[in-house]
């Protein structure tokens, strides 16, 4: 076991869980989109479990529009949420210690609106903001933001990273300390504490000061996902956790040493860049329960609707074949190359027909599936952070809330019973949880972080 180190837990938040069928499930809500009420019920569930953080991914679009038939049986694919910034900034006033993690684009927005939003999730929740980078994987995206194309993937990359440093360096415009409210000598702020960033790159010009304090954590968390040779060079310079999808333990080792050198290759400690892949977990008080409720949902994906899921994370038209065919060809895409990467790899290395690749890609959206007893589920975890292939996982959950129940009710006791977790948060922050630490402004003294 690493010495002084404990395992590390977000949880994905769909509004219908994680599985393509779990909405269907008879104990499911189906309404979280657009109903608050459902979210503070997922937040305490997330929040007595103690885990570090809870991730809404975020796209800036219907995701599917041009098949309406899809749309119309298939949630997962997010058609109308909640705007991820106004629904956490919501939520922290109903927990307290829950890292709060929502997707922004660098590829179709601004760092100067960015680094205010999440600068302001990071006041209102006092310091439990995380920013979910992505450079905006569906293509059909662009048409939302006057572009008739959307961007390709080495150029999204570069603007990405020039739009992390642009909004970090927004961040440190203001001094911790720069706040005085001497009512005594009529001084509000130390007016030299203040500074421009003056940026001019390739792809922006940002004056600066940020209309905003610096961040009770220096910076909000800053997550990066991807497991393309780009991603992970934005990471190393950039992020606190990467997410990944990798769905054996062997893949994730090589992946994890990979972020591991590249962190260290920035002049990073490689323990400042936690490596979560994401988890699918069915559990319950037994193997057999945990195994007939995953084949419960999976009798709930009809063959039409995990073929044209399977088409759309693929980047291909299955139109006209059978469940009993073979995986054609993939094209390049513009998309997520990771999952389209890894559905091609399991069908050579498995010979898996279309539906066979269907049934094992959709119930863990490409991640890892871990199913079983609260042990059984637990022996996985730990050998895959004892043997480095993680720091931590991004859980999924197949539908909530019962299934979040679940990992809450049965796995995270017997993580702690095997003092694989905490029993109470460390801190306050997110940063706290994650054994980062506040982030020092490198333009000003060093001082306490504010208040």
């Amino acid at each position: 076991m690493r010495e002084n180190m404990m395992l590390k837990l977000s949880v994905f938040m769909s509004p219908t869980g994680g599985h393509s069928g779990g909405w269907r499930h008879p104990d499911a809500v189906m309404d979280a989109g657009y109903n608050f009420d459902r979210w503070v019920e997922f937040a305490r569930i997330v929040e007595r479990g103690k885990l570090d953080m809870m991730f809404l991914a975020d796209g800036n679009g219907v995701n599917g529009i041009e098949d309406r038939d899809l749309l119309s049986r298939n949630p997962v694919v997010r058609p109308a949420v909640i705007e991820p910034i106004c629904l956490l900034s919501a939520l922290a006033t109903h927990t307290s210690r829950v890292g709060l993690v929502a997707t922004a684009t660098t590829t179709y927005d601004q760092p100067y609106s960015v680094a205010r939003r999440y600068a302001g999730l990071d006041w209102v929740s006092k310091g439990r903001a995380g920013w979910n980078v992505v450079t905006t994987s569906n293509a059909n995206d662009s048409q939302n933001f006057s572009r008739d194309e959307h961007v390709e993937h080495a150029d999204r990359y570069a603007r990405a990273d020039e739009f992390v440093s642009v909004v970090k360096d927004l961040w440190d415009s203001w001094a911790d300390d720069t706040f005085t409210f001497d009512k005594a000598e009529g001084v509000f702020l130390d007016a030299e504490k203040i500074r421009l960033i003056e940026h001019e790159g390739a792809n922006f010009k940002v004056r600066g000061p940020l209309n905003s304090a610096r961040p009770p954590q220096g910076h909000p968390v800053i997550v990066v996902a991807g497991a393309s040779p780009a991603a992970i060079d934005l990471a190393a310079n950039h992020a606190d956790v990467i997410f990944t999808v990798t769905e054996t333990k062997e893949a994730a080792q090589e992946f994890y040493a990979k972020v591991k050198a590249a962190a260290r290759a920035k002049g990073r400690d490689p323990d400042t860049l936690k490596v979560f892949p994401g988890a699918s977990i069915f559990v319950g008080e037994t193997a057999e329960e945990a195994e007939a409720s995953y084949r419960e949902l999976q009798e709930l994906i009809p063959d039409d609707v995990g073929m044209k899921m399977l088409g759309k994370m693929c980047g291909v038209d299955l139109t006209g074949y059978s469940p009993e065919d073979s995986l054609p060809e993939l094209p390049e895409t513009l998309g997520i190359r990771s999952f389209r990467n890894l559905v091609a790899d399991i069908a050579q290395r498995d010979g898996a027909n279309l539906r066979e690749l269907y049934q094992k890609i959709l119930p863990a959206r490409g991640h890892v599936l871990i199913k079983g007893s609260a042990a059984q589920v637990v022996d996985v975890m730990e050998e895959w952070y004892r043997d480095k292939a993680c720091d931590g996982f991004n859980l999924v959950a197949p539908y909530l809330p019962a299934g979040l129940e679940r990992v809450v009710d049965l796995v995270i006791p017997e993580l702690q019973r095997r003092g694989l977790f905490r029993t109470e948060y460390e801190g306050t922050t997110l940063r706290d949880s994650l054994g980062l630490g506040h982030v020092p402004n490198p333009y000003f003294e060093q001082v306490q972080a504010a208040e």
